[in-house]
């Protein structure tokens, strides 16, 4: 029966772990703090090698914390990262999103740096700092980069962090054989969406919502061992879906595919997440990558890559682009209807809509449309946070009165 006001109100009859505030996806507080514990000391995803193929190529990157970085490939063949803030003035050096920069000069007081973050050049430097102050002292603010599980460039702005293999742990086992040969970007969009971070997050960790996708339900829940898929969480709130072959010849007007991807069944299907919001997904001839770059409180930034193998022949290249753009990619069967969905849930849990609270207390022994993927998830956030997810205001009013 419909509620009132105060029944409305009311928490959820469930364990504190099986729900959460909807303020946890509207508060400008709560992300400004999310920017400094959870962002500012996790490993991102920045970009992938084969996007920086020759020395001095960059990428610029607006880091989830806040920091806009250079990913930029040295002559050295080094992948480094920097802040992209001119030590002088503060300004913005690198404006393109790619590009070529053997000499990076910040066009405001032409001060030039190398791609190695040295300072190189400061424009009449003795004329104005005499001895005070020399290009040794100016270098870049260099940013913690590794490349790793399958080419990716991963960074991470604090300095005292771990290694990316210790973040990582055994969360990436599953995609072992599948991800040691070099790989490829054929394919990189992005949307940006009224939404916040941890709704996409969420929709990637649970397969309930499969029943707003016809195509996942030809394909996937209608077929043998759909079920019998299980969640398997990871310390620092990774997990994985354990695989299955999709019957993609169910579906009306399928092509047959003959390009697979090594080590993987036919039609298999292999789906990873990564804290606090990157998502390994292996489709059968495609891996996509999805990476959730939060702008606000509700304003999300998701970047996808579509890659395939670096030895393809054309021919393969051009099935994996085709399974790519009719199935997964920005123009596929479902991606448009998960976007839709969390967009839907952006628009309802706005400030001032009265939202209140957002369930995940299903449970079928950690199975495809167990909400426990959620529940993992909000228990490392509730544990960086420093207070449960759902009940995220009372401590951050309290520590804020201290």
């Amino acid at each position: 029966m419909s509620r009132n006001s105060n029944e409305w109100k009311e928490r959820p009859q469930f364990p504190q772990t099986h729900y959460v505030s909807t303020e946890i996806y509207t508060s400008e507080q709560i992300f400004r703090e999310e920017q400094a514990k959870v962002f500012g000391k996790v490993w991102i995803i920045a970009c992938h090698e084969s996007e920086l193929v020759n020395p001095y190529d960059f990428r610029t990157f607006n880091h989830p914390s806040g920091a806009p970085l250079i990913v930029i490939r040295g002559e050295d063949n080094t992948v480094r990262s920097f802040y992209n803030i001119c030590p002088h003035r503060g300004n913005t050096l690198l404006y393109d999103p790619v590009g070529n920069a053997k000499r990076i000069t910040c066009i405001f007081h032409a001060w030039s740096f190398n791609a190695k973050g040295d300072c190189i050049d400061i424009s009449r430097a003795k004329q104005g700092y005499q001895d005070r102050y020399e290009c040794k002292d100016a270098g870049l603010r260099e940013v913690k980069t590794s490349i790793g599980y399958g080419g990716f460039v991963w960074v991470n702005v604090d300095d005292d962090c771990c290694s990316l293999q210790e973040y990582i742990g055994d969360a990436m086992g599953l995609l072992d054989e599948n991800l040691n040969m070099p790989l490829e970007v054929f394919h990189y969009h992005k949307a940006v969406v009224d939404t916040n971070y941890k709704l996409w997050h969420d929709t990637n960790s649970e397969f309930y919502h499969d029943y707003m996708h016809y195509f996942n339900r030809i394909t996937g829940m209608i077929q043998p061992g759909y079920f019998d898929r299980k969640y398997t969480g990871y310390p620092n709130g990774h997990a994985s879906v354990g695989s299955m072959s999709i019957k993609y010849d169910a579906y009306e007007g399928s092509q047959a595919r003959g390009v697979g991807w090594p080590g993987l069944a036919p039609g298999g299907w292999v789906l990873i997440d990564i804290f606090p919001g990157m998502t390994f997904n292996l489709r059968t001839s495609v891996l996509r990558m999805d990476t959730a770059i939060p702008l606000g409180p509700n304003k999300l930034l998701i970047e996808f890559r579509g890659l395939g193998l670096k030895s393809d022949t054309p021919e393969q290249r051009a099935e994996r682009i085709r399974d790519h753009n009719t199935i997964w990619g920005p123009f596929g069967r479902n991606l448009h209807e998960d976007l839709l969905g969390v967009k839907g849930q952006g628009l309802a849990m706005r400030e001032g809509t009265d939202s209140q609270w957002v369930i995940h207390g299903r449970e079928e022994n950690m199975t495809i449309h167990d909400e426990g993927g959620m529940r993992h998830f909000y228990a490392e956030w509730s544990r960086r946070m420093g207070r449960p997810a759902s009940e995220p205001m009372h401590a951050a009013a309290s520590t804020q009165a201290a």
